[in-house]
């Protein structure tokens, strides 16, 4: 109770220093949206009409008013799973109302999020640096994209701490910045202020020419709403709320002076009107500054999907890959392997689409269905709530219509390169389902058996028979079950099958990561006092799993508490520690040939298997000395191969 307080009050709070952390890492992707937004609706060397630069407006102010502010920072901001944002905390809060098809679109949605985590950087960054090109025309910038990119995942694995404290002053003064010269800009022509009216983006969509479907460029003010969510179990729901005042304001008048500009200068050129409206004389600072906030900005979607996947992993979504906590940040990761994905996969983006004009079409297509998905996932979050049927309804309604809209305008973008991003979030979503479903079929078919009086006993006079020859002081068993009452088979198996292992105590381990961030609790149950020993490890899904040390911590306490008693003999006095030797047992199953399943089970099942060699071993997961550990194998076998006619000669 002490802890959801306090997370209350962190969410409530608004400090400078939070606000200033809330404007560096969680509006970086939507506050780099102006250097691109436009160019992408205006093409070179096209003559701007006034009612369509005029109606473009309208549609991003209307958006950013209904997607970012209405919907993200009043409405979703409201379900956090104990302090946690996110599509994966979201569907943590539904899952047991609504049953496991919730899982799908849970799925579908991180998948997507993690395509647009793919693109974003290569966009922000080449939009940057494309700034360039009007002090060196025809400069090719795509080496200079990837340098800036791999540079960047290079230092994901030291630890942002030190550069993360220049997040939030950089990115005030990229908002202040981008908010002056936009407003520069519109003295030049005010009139522009009257599309604040919903008058003029009505007349865009409904009668200029093709006005609808150019709702899929406009969609690209808004991308990084979602990127937003995640980011709140790390600044707090009130800070990014009150931030968000001063980001919106800026964004509207900077995009208020491209527009301005665009209507003045009445044709488009190749240049950004971002970078058009800059004076002269702080041009080159002005490219250095706005590369410096994309940077910012993909660093802290890097950040989010590492957060994302994470989350995905706890909750059996993705296979067990090592998560690494450099620095001294609190709930600051690392995932190696999801980190030089990404990298691989934003360098091919760079070299396949070479410009941001291009990355265009395939940005934007991935975060609308990510969008669409939370809203389903917050009507069904706001049902539990209780909120009035209507209501839901209405909110519902209103949303869907605007992301429909914006879905229907970027299909146009598949032939253009969305269908990548289709085809990454498609992959991505169905390797998240073959984990889940491979793994709930293996989980079912894992024999349990009661952990009775006559197998405590077996075991009790197992450990004290000095005939065998002591396998370990300490026996440790990773277990699933969180039954001190039942355990795997096969655990027992080990220990009874000739070789019997004998050690002075049996520990059935089972490490519980819980929804709530930062928890670290365990409970010990003697199932036979100095022989067998149960323990319930719960730790929050940022807590780094020292499994190894919380175990010699655990066997300390209990034999401070008196509720663990080693009996000496000669041996122990040459123990360097108190307890003896420990030994972790972890095993792990193969399918077995001797197998007869149907062709979609069978391809399910090895699809799983397969997939388990992008993870990594429990031993690594849970940080456990390799000294201190064994590997055993056995065989899973799903149904008997029939019976064949063997004919003997």
């Amino acid at each position: 109770m002490e802890g959801h307080t306090h997370i209350t009050e962190f969410h409530k709070r608004v400090k400078l220093a939070g606000v200033l952390l809330a404007t560096g890492i969680v509006f970086g992707d939507i506050g780099t949206s102006p250097l691109y937004t436009l160019n992408a609706l205006f093409h070179p060397g096209e003559v701007v009409d006034p009612a369509k630069a005029l109606g473009i407006l309208s549609c991003v102010i209307w958006t950013l008013t209904l997607q970012t502010t209405l919907k993200y920072i009043l409405i979703t901001l409201t379900a956090d799973n104990n302090g946690e944002g996110g599509i994966f905390s979201l569907y943590t809060l539904i899952r047991r109302y609504f049953g496991k098809w919730s899982v799908v679109l849970a799925v579908m949605g991180g998948a997507f999020l993690i395509s647009d985590g793919i693109i974003t950087p290569p966009i922000s960054v080449s939009s940057a640096i494309e700034g360039l090109q009007k002090i060196y025309p025809g400069l090719n910038t795509v080496p200079i994209v990837i340098a800036i990119i791999i540079f960047l995942f290079v230092i994901q694995q030291l630890g942002t701490q030190q550069i993360g404290k220049f997040f939030g002053p950089v990115m005030l003064i990229w908002f202040s910045f981008i908010g002056i010269i936009g407003l520069m800009s519109l003295f030049s022509n005010l009139s522009v202020l009257k599309a604040f009216n919903p008058y003029y983006a009505y007349e865009l969509l409904v009668h200029y020419p093709a006005g609808f479907w150019l709702l899929g460029g406009i969609f690209l003010c808004t991308t990084g709403a979602e990127a937003l969510y995640s980011d709140m179990g790390h600044v707090g729901r009130n800070n990014i709320r009150v931030s968000w005042i001063y980001v919106k304001i800026t964004l509207l008048l900077s995009y208020a002076g491209q527009t301005a500009w665009l209507i003045n200068n009445g044709v488009a050129n190749e240049l950004s009107p971002f970078y058009n409206i800059i004076p002269e004389v702080i041009y080159v600072p002005s490219v250095i500054l706005a590369s410096m906030a994309t940077v910012i900005a993909s660093q802290a979607l890097i950040s989010g999907c590492f957060t994302l996947v994470n989350e995905a992993i706890r909750l059996g979504l993705w296979p067990r890959n090592r998560v690494v906590f450099p620095g001294t940040m609190k709930g600051q990761m690392y995932i190696p392997f999801f980190n030089w994905f990404l990298m691989v996969a934003c360098i091919l983006t760079v070299l396949h689409f070479r410009e941001s004009k291009n990355m265009e079409a395939a940005f934007g297509l991935s975060v609308t269905l990510t969008m669409l998905i939370t809203t389903f996932l917050i009507s069904l979050y706001l049902r539990i709530r209780r909120v009035p049927t209507l209501v839901i309804v209405l909110i519902s309604v209103l949303f869907l219509a605007v992301e429909i809209s914006f879905l229907i305008a970027n299909l146009q973008k598949l032939h253009e390169g969305g269908w990548i991003m289709l085809v990454v979030g498609g992959l991505l979503t169905c390797t998240m389902l073959i984990w889940y479903y491979g793994k709930t079929a293996q989980d079912k078919l894992i024999a349990k058996e009661g952990l009775s009086p006559l197998i405590l006993q077996k075991l009790k006079d197992l450990s004290g028979n000095e005939k065998l020859r002591s396998y370990a002081t300490n026996l440790i068993y990773l277990t699933s079950s969180s039954n001190p009452e039942s355990i795997e088979k096969r655990i027992l198996d080990s220990i009874f099958h000739t070789p019997a292992k004998r050690a002075d105590i049996y520990w059935f381990l089972h490490v519980h990561v819980t929804d709530e961030p930062y928890t670290l609790k365990y409970e010990a149950k003697a199932l036979e006092t100095n022989d067998v020993y149960h323990i319930v490890l719960h730790i929050g899904f940022r807590v780094e799993p020292k499994v190894d040390l919380f175990f010699r911590k655990i066997a300390a306490e209990l034999m401070l508490k008196g509720e663990l008693r080693y009996e000496w003999t000669e041996e122990k006095k040459y123990d360097s520690q108190d307890f003896g030797d420990y030994r972790f047992v972890i095993t792990n199953s193969f399918l077995s040939y001797d197998n007869s399943l149907p062709y979609w089970r069978n391809f399910l099942i090895k699809s799983y298997y397969n997939l388990k060699l992008i993870g990594v071993r429990e031993d690594v997961n849970f940080e456990l000395d390799a000294s201190n550990v064994i590997f055993e194998r056995y065989p899973l076998v799903f149904e008997r191969a029939n019976q064949v006619n063997l004919e003997r000669i």
